[in-house]
């Protein structure tokens, strides 16, 4: 089954792509600023396209950018980021009422390999754990077929795993990685009210799984070359 996300990525989306990924790393911390310049000579692109990735990444609110100032990475309170769960446990709901029919052979295999690939990295790095759980449900609204759905998932899944990666308990990502293959055998078996409950409890059981925690501030601009040499850019 082909997905919006099968496509070839812009420019611009490369970019955008990889400092999502930084900042769900914690590779760029929260109230990191990020200078359009130094993401354009980083990556070899224009600040015009900086600009629009960054402006792509405020939409998904892990960027604010702040007039006068600049773009920064975001850094939601522990408070703010629960609000963002509550919203998202009932748009997941929706999510998987409309996988039905939407579940065959090779999204099965897909699925499955993801969860592996989840918990095996569970047990060597959380924050790597927890970008590949934000792909999983990237990838689950990417099959709905609903753009509107996946661009309002895409957004709100980001920002939770930025609360996830700046206040994540420790171990929490190997017990999402149990949920997710819970909610895949669900699916698989066709009982899509049941997993749209396990989707429902497992996105709570993530938010109470979060305390306050302190991350170390890394290089911007050491940051943004590992990037590029990594994408290519």
């Amino acid at each position: 089954m082909t997905t919006t996300r099968d496509r070839t990525p812009t420019r611009t989306e490369r970019v955008q792509i990889a400092l999502r990924q930084a900042i769900l790393q914690q590779r760029l911390t929260p109230g990191t600023r990020l200078p359009e310049d130094a993401i354009g000579e980083a990556f070899g692109a224009s600040r015009t396209i900086a600009r629009e990735a960054l402006g792509r990444l405020a939409a998904e609110g892990l960027v604010e950018l702040i007039p006068n100032r600049g773009a920064f990475v975001a850094n939601p309170s522990l408070e703010e980021g629960r609000g963002i769960f509550v919203i998202r446990a009932a748009l997941e709901r929706a999510m998987v009422r409309q996988l039905a029919g939407r579940i065959d052979a090779s999204v099965v295999e897909r699925l499955r390999q993801m969860v592996e690939e989840e918990s095996r990295l569970a047990q060597e790095s959380e924050v790597e754990a927890i970008r590949l759980a934000a792909e999983f449900h990237f990838y689950l609204a990417s099959l709905t077929g609903n753009a509107v759905l996946e661009r309002y998932l895409t957004e709100i899944v980001s920002r939770c795993s930025l609360v996830l990666a700046m206040y994540g308990r420790q171990h929490s990502a190997d017990c999402g990685a149990r949920e997710h293959r819970q909610i895949v055998e669900a699916l698989v078996a066709g009982e899509f009210e049941r997993a749209g409950d396990l989707m429902e409890r497992h996105v709570e059981d993530v938010a109470a799984r979060g305390q306050l925690s302190v991350r170390p501030q890394n290089d911007v601009r050491e940051v943004l070359s590992d990037l590029a040499r990594m994408t290519g850019g």
